[in-house]
């Protein structure tokens, strides 16, 4: 029976020591940590290391469920993860326990308010930029694709899916450039 700690910031100038130190004070035997989003599991590698690695009757801990995940789908994929090696979910900051009932429900809670965060700050976002836009200071990234190349190349003859692969790009974004989408 082992602990283990999973600690997670999500750029890379954040720190993650208040978590390691938290996690170690919570008894974690090993402390995993990465500086990566949570808002999706892939990439992830020291989350996946420690749940490959967890055994029955083994106790994996968090300081926040939203270290873990940010979505509902992601947060129970990994309970029931977890859940099905026989190990359980633990938080230092939260009366979380996935052995009890109470602690179960508390997790989906605060699952939903997670999502729900994750999916206002998106909604804060893209309001600024659209107000950037209508202002004229955001004008998003320059294009990566030469429309001039892609014509070029269009009028020698060639296809699609030469010109994709000639220009080492998606062959839908020639259809959508050369219809005048972008």
């Amino acid at each position: 029976m082992a602990t283990y700690g999973y600690a997670r910031v999500s750029t890379s100038d954040q720190d993650l020591t208040v978590q390691i130190e938290a996690l170690k004070r919570a008894g974690c035997e090993i402390v995993r940590s990465e500086k990566i989003t949570g808002t999706t599991r892939e990439g992830r590698t020291e989350l996946s290391t420690l749940l490959d690695f967890i055994r029955a009757g083994d106790v994996l801990i968090v300081t926040r469920i939203d270290r873990l995940a940010r979505s509902v789908a992601d947060l129970q994929d990994i309970v029931r993860m977890v859940k099905s090696k026989g190990a359980s979910l633990k938080a230092t900051e939260q009366p979380i326990d996935t052995g009890t009932a109470a602690g179960k429900a508390f997790l989906d809670m605060l699952g939903v308010f997670a999502e729900f965060e994750t999916n206002l700050r998106r909604e804060r976002q893209m309001e600024g930029i659209t107000k950037a836009k209508a202002d004229g200071v955001y004008k998003g990234r320059k294009p990566s694709i030469d429309v001039g190349q892609i014509q070029a190349l269009k009028a020698q003859g060639l296809g699609a899916s030469e010109i994709a692969k000639r220009l080492r790009i998606g062959r839908a974004s020639v259809y959508r450039l050369l219809r005048g989408e972008e």
